[in-house]
């Protein structure tokens, strides 16, 4: 192929333009430009100067275009047009746009701004959104002016125009079932229905399908319809006044509900707004709701007023509508219910007539709606109480506070619970269930379970052998109760509480009681007490204790009368106590102290002997018995020289168990030695009989060893010859028949092996004959079968074949005889001329006939 790019020459003024070429060329002495196109070869003259190329012409293939800035003029046959001095005419400042053509040019001037570009292809439910840029006639006749805006819809290909810009694609909205769009007008238009649109103007465009907006439309948004359902409702609002799809005239801010018997789907107008989705509200048979502002019948809301709506119904909340307090139940009050009742209006209930404020009571069994001028104060319901059980009720009107015990009881309208308050000691031991024991500092504090419930009736079971006061404050009198018995405090009663010393040594407040414990019982205390020769003694006491009195209100005051028994009586028998050690020495008091203190406890009597007990009169306490639990010194000096003395006493009671242990095991330790030297003579007597014994047996065995051993070997000499030559013969014996086997065994392996070689032998020659036979047999019969499907006459025929087309062909020359010869071997021809091509023939015809023979 050859190259076709533009080459110059060795000498400069020598252009070579191939096809499709040109090149700008400016005469100096006119200064005009001009165009040579190729292919040509160009001689520059002297004036002229190339200014531009060689250049490849501009090709634009097929669907493109391409902008050619400053074109030249051209006349109606589309030549360019000159001036007088020959350079093109050009449009200055103005654009072209080529599509596809023959390659051409670009003159002087002509600058090619947009290179060769695709077409724009509008596909179906698109659109190119045009603006003019220049004023001019359209090619339908149309005058545009410059600004205007207008579509080029698809499908279709976009041929560019100078006077027109692309502004952007426009894509159709698909508007599916159930669907809408919003469009607002940018400016005024005729929309797609050749409805006049304002600016700012928004309407709704519903019809399924592809929409392709216009040129002055905007979608707003897509609007996806409201599916109605039997269980759901609208509320719409208005933006502002306009006419509804019911061809009703809604005002601006005015709401309403649609619901599924106006549509089953709703798609919102441009001027109205979807408030809320009201779901249906449904009342069962069982229930019941208030609305507050229901709308009436001319459709105007009632505000302040209210309506009672009762099941089984189903209705929608009208909009300004809403619920009291919601759904309610239907009050169902059984034989021990009841309601309180409140009048909020005036009004007339099964011909009572009632007025605001009024309070009442209705008793079950029967259900109950309350209307809407009663409200529902509060709920009663009938306390069963056992015999032990009560409350504490109060009078609202009068103030009077009671105990009901013992029977079921409703609270009526003019009456509540009352709370009885105790103070905060009583109320942790009625909460722990404590019982006081008069000195039970091991005991630990309970954990604290729940509160009490104020409004019942305070009871406390008194247990055995134990009293409680009880004081009334309203009427100033105290009762004491003796267990075992269950104490039920009044609205105005209060228990008494005892405050009594614990610890040890004992310390006041100590212990909180409700309940006092007539014993017997315990108390520990310790006393410290000083000698008469100043030893300072700490003694730790424990005293029995129990009440003596009769079971009445006077005994009973008197148990009262002191309130920390333990603690004064501690006390008195501590003074006691010191006041007796003080007389006596350490010693009388370490070796006689438990009569001492008894007797200082209880005193002596007409006899001198200790009383049995010790009686306060004040309460009738009488202490039993006291036990000393221990005695230790106060003094680190006297503990010290007591504790020598026990140390002492403690070694010379264990030297003295040592020695009586030492010599009773000397006494054990000789008469194990007495009974060691016994069991050894024994032994040795013992042991010198059984040697006796052994040498007796010793020689006994020896003469028979000796004896035996001789007659054994005799005997198994003679043995071992007899065995001996009885094993000669026997293997004599098996030698022979050994080889007698042998012999036999080699005989009728050789005989077999004949009788099988000859049997093999004629087999295969009887196999041989059998073959041969066969053999024949399938060559006669095979012969046979050829000749039979060739025939006699053809296998005379092949035989003759040769000689009769030798004589044939000896006819057809006219000779007789014949003789080839290579001429250098001498032949007699004169004794054989005669005959010989008979002779040839004969000869040829036996050698076909054997060779045939042989084929066959």
């Amino acid at each position: 192929m050859a190259d076709k790019r533009p080459t110059k020459s060795s000498d400069s003024s020598i252009f070579r333009i191939p096809p499709y070429y040109y090149i700008h060329i400016l005469d100096q002495n006119t200064n005009v430009t001009r165009v040579e196109i190729g292919p040509k070869t160009y001689i520059r003259q002297d004036n002229e100067k190339v200014v531009f190329g060689p250049q490849q012409m501009v090709t634009l293939p097929p669907r493109h275009y391409c902008v050619i800035e400053n074109p030249v003029f051209t006349d109606d046959e589309g030549k360019v047009v000159f001036d007088e001095s020959g350079q093109a005419k050009l449009k200055h400042a103005d654009l072209d746009i080529r599509l596809a053509q023959d390659p051409f040019p670009l003159y002087p001037g002509e600058v090619l701004k947009q290179s060769k570009t695709a077409l724009t292809v509008v596909h179906a439910n698109s659109a190119l959104r045009l603006r003019s840029i220049l004023d001019f006639t359209h090619k339908s006749g149309k005058n545009i002016i410059a600004g205007d805006e207008w579509l080029f819809e698809g499908p279709g290909t976009y041929i560019p125009c100078k006077e027109v810009e692309v502004v952007e694609s426009v894509h159709a909205v698909i508007i599916k079932p159930n669907q809408a769009i919003k469009l607002r007008a940018r400016k005024e238009t005729t929309d797609r229905e050749g409805k006049e649109r304002v600016t700012g103007e928004e309407w709704i465009v519903k019809k399924t399908g592809a929409y392709l907006p216009g040129a002055y439309e905007e979608v707003c948004e897509i609007v996806d319809a409201y599916v109605l359902t039997e269980k759901n409702a609208l509320h719409m609002r208005a933006t502002r006044t306009f006419t509804d799809m019911k061809k009703k005239l809604r005002k601006n801010g005015e709401e309403w509900l649609i619901t599924f018997d106006d549509t089953e789907t709703h798609i919102p107008n441009v001027y109205e707004e979807v408030v809320v989705v009201v779901n249906i509200t449904t009342l069962s048979n069982r229930e019941y709701c208030v609305i507050c502002d229901p709308i009436g019948e001319d459709g105007k809301p009632q505000l302040g007023q209210k309506k009672l709506v009762k099941g089984e119904k189903s209705f929608f909340l009208q909009p300004g509508e809403k619920l009291e307090k919601g759904i309610q139940k239907i009050y169902v009050l059984g034989e021990d219910e009841g309601l309180i009742l409140k009048a909020t209006e005036e009004f007339t209930d099964d011909k009572d007539k009632r007025a605001p404020g009024d309070r009442w009571m209705i008793r079950g069994p029967r259900e109950y709606v309350p209307p809407v001028e009663v409200e529902v104060s509060n709920f009663r319901k009938a306390i069963p109480l056992d015999a032990n059980e009560g409350v504490y009720v109060r009078n609202i009107k009068t103030g009077q506070v009671r105990a009901v015990i013992g029977c079921t009881y409703m609270l009526n309208q003019d009456e509540e619970l009352w709370q009885k308050e105790l103070p905060p000691v009583v109320e942790d031991l009625l909460a722990q269930g404590k019982d006081p024991v008069a000195d039970r500092s091991d005991r630990k504090t309970a954990e604290k379970p729940k509160s009490r419930d104020k409004h019942k009736v305070v009871t406390f079971r008194v247990p055995h052998n134990a009293t409680v006061q009880i004081y009334d404050y309203k009427d100033k009198k105290a009762r004491v109760i003796f267990g075992p018995d269950l104490v039920m405090l009044g609205p105005d009663e209060q228990f008494t509480v005892l405050s009594i010393s614990g610890g040890k040594p004992k310390r006041p407040n100590v212990i909180k009681a409700l309940c006092l414990l007539l014993g017997p019982d315990f108390c520990t205390d310790i006393v410290v007490v000083e000698t008469a020769d100043h030893a300072r003694l700490s003694l730790q006491l424990s005293y029995n204790w129990h009440f003596t009195c009769d079971k009445d209100d006077a005994s009973g005051a008197k148990l009262f009368s002191v309130p920390d028994f333990i603690g004064d009586a501690c006390k008195a028998i501590a003074s006691r106590i010191r006041g007796a050690v003080a007389s006596v020495k350490f010693d009388d008091f370490h070796k006689n102290s438990a009569k001492i203190i008894r007797s200082s406890v209880f005193g002596l009597d007409e006899k001198g002997k200790v009383r049995e007990k010790f009686t306060f009169p004040a309460n009738n306490l009488s202490i039993t018995s006291v036990d000393i639990q221990s005695v230790e010194p106060v003094d680190q000096r006297t503990r010290d020289a007591l504790q020598k003395s026990v140390q002492l006493a403690i070694e010379i009671t264990t030297a003295s168990q040592e020695a009586s242990a030492k010599h009773e095991a000397d006494r054990l330790e000789q008469e194990a030695r007495g009974r060691l030297e016994r069991q050894k003579i024994q032994d040795e007597a013992e042991a010198e009989k059984a040697r006796r014994e052994l040498l007796q047996l010793q020689a006994l065995s020896a003469a028979v060893e000796s004896t035996g051993q001789a007659k054994a070997e005799a005997q198994s000499r003679a043995e071992a010859a007899r065995i001996e030559g009885e094993a000669a013969v026997q293997q004599a014996q098996l030698k022979s028949e050994a080889t007698s086997i042998e012999a036999d065994s080699e005989l009728k392996r050789l005989t077999a092996a004949r009788d099988a070689e000859m049997k093999y032998i004629k087999e295969q020659n009887e196999l041989e004959i059998v073959k041969t036979s066969e053999l024949a047999t399938i060559e006669s019969n095979k012969f046979k079968q050829m000749v039979d499907a060739i025939g006699s006459n053809t296998i005379q025929s092949i035989a003759t074949a040769g000689p009769d087309m030798q004589v044939k062909l000896l006819k057809s020359l006219g000779l007789q005889s014949t003789l080839i010869t290579d001429g250098s071997s001498p032949i007699n021809l004169f004794n054989t001329a005669q005959g010989l091509i008979g002779a040839i023939e004969d000869r040829k015809s036996r050698r076909d006939r054997d060779s045939f023979t042989s084929e066959s």
